[in-house]
């Protein structure tokens, strides 16, 4: 049976804006669906993403060395992805991650980066006053701070980038999302919202959270999303410039586990800080579940938690107006993103962004692209194969 395409990538969020990308720059017939993000909302009645925002941390320096080579690879092409898109997306302004001494944590994050070939500053307790001397940190911590190739992105400008780049390579953008996906006569068949059906040779599930609403599987990914409420704190343009040296922050203590960004200017023209870390875990089992949390401003309770460690660890800071917003994160059993094949050999998936994949969504959203040119993924240094897992 002829099909309208050869690869659809359902999803326009970072990952998969990414494999289209690749995939249409190593072959025609490519597709990519999604939405725009929504003018409003509460009145939207379609599915959302989490990169509606100004702010992601990205850095090389992580524990897990899988999680490092994934965004080591991505922040080498961030340069490329600016200058071939005209959008400039990233901010180098370094980023320090501070956990108790003691605990293996600091220094896994330094052997990996040692690994990779990435520079790093092990920083003690004074180290730490004196080198960000705006922050007020726990007692009893040390730091491994990354200076060049770390910062911040903003997500919804990266999405753009990657959507234009896989657009010029001859994608075709489907502005919509997609409620059913199943095989049929050894092809794809995906029908949208707007009523519209497209078949395709293969289909690329990477719609995030929403890769666990129902039709679009086989079986249904073993992947938990999590509610998440992040918290802003409006900072004036004389702090913005007094906090100017403020780096991405990854901060680990008892009773916080946190990352914090430094002030961003947001579409409103107004200077933000951002922090997340909930202390608890809301799980959403469907997507209507998920599409009714979007809508929400987050939890009460997490902003309270969130506000009381602002106001220790950044004293001097007096916000002008505090807000929230609700996101998502996907949480995979191998902790890694799941790339490869359904029990259909035309739907292949790759999601599970474990809250920590905006940075590295280049380089998943590559291998995603490998995926479906190559029927599997090549031995590239990694000691994962990604391989998902059905329930």
């Amino acid at each position: 049976m002829a099909v309208d395409f050869r690869f659809i990538v359902i999803g326009r969020g970072m990952m998969g804006a990414a494999a289209a990308k690749y995939l249409a720059r190593q072959t025609d017939g490519v597709a990519v669906i999604g939405p725009d993000e929504p003018d409003d909302r509460k009145a939207h009645q379609g599915v959302f993403a989490s990169h509606y925002d100004e702010g992601r941390i990205t850095r090389t320096i992580d524990p897990d060395r899988n999680w490092a080579l994934l965004a080591n690879r991505s922040i080498d092409r961030y340069g490329e992805i600016a200058g071939d898109s005209g959008i400039d997306f990233y901010r180098e302004v370094g980023c320090v991650v501070v956990a108790p001494t003691g605990g293996d944590y600091l220094e896994k994050t330094r052997q990996a980066a040692v690994s990779l070939g990435v520079e790093t500053s092990l920083l003690d307790e004074a180290g730490l006053k004196a080198a960000f001397p705006f922050f007020a940190f726990p007692d009893g911590g040390a730091g491994v701070f990354e200076a060049r190739g770390a910062g911040h992105i903003s997500p919804r400008k990266l999405v753009k980038a990657q959507s234009l780049l896989a657009e010029k390579a001859g994608a075709t953008v489907i502005r919509d999302h997609v409620v059913s996906i199943h095989s049929e006569g050894g092809s794809a068949v995906v029908e949208t919202s707007g009523g519209l059906t497209h078949r395709a040779e293969k289909v690329l599930l990477a719609a995030g959270g929403f890769s666990i609403a129902e039709n679009l599987l086989p079986q249904p990914v073993a992947m938990t999303v999590y509610a998440r409420t992040v918290t802003l704190f409006e900072v004036s343009d004389a702090d913005a410039a007094r906090l100017v040296a403020m780096p991405s922050l990854i901060l680990r203590a008892p009773g916080i586990d946190i990352y914090l960004l430094p002030p961003i200017r947001y579409p409103d023209g107004k200077f933000y800080l951002k922090i997340g870390g909930d202390p608890d875990d809301l799980t959403l089992s469907d997507d209507t579940e998920m599409r009714a949390w979007f809508k929400t401003e987050g939890r009460d309770t997490v902003r309270a938690h969130l506000k009381r460690i602002v106001e220790g660890l950044v004293p001097d800071m007096v916000p002008l107006s505090i807000s929230t917003a609700a996101c998502v994160v996907s949480h995979t059993e191998s902790g890694y993103p799941m790339i490869g094949y359904s029990s259909s050999p035309e739907i292949a998936v790759l999601t599970g962004c474990a809250g920590t994949s905006a940075k590295s969504s280049d380089e998943i959203g590559r291998l995603g692209a490998e995926l479906l040119l190559s029927g599997g993924i090549s031995e590239q240094g990694y000691s994962t194969d990604f391989t998902p897992q059905f329930r």
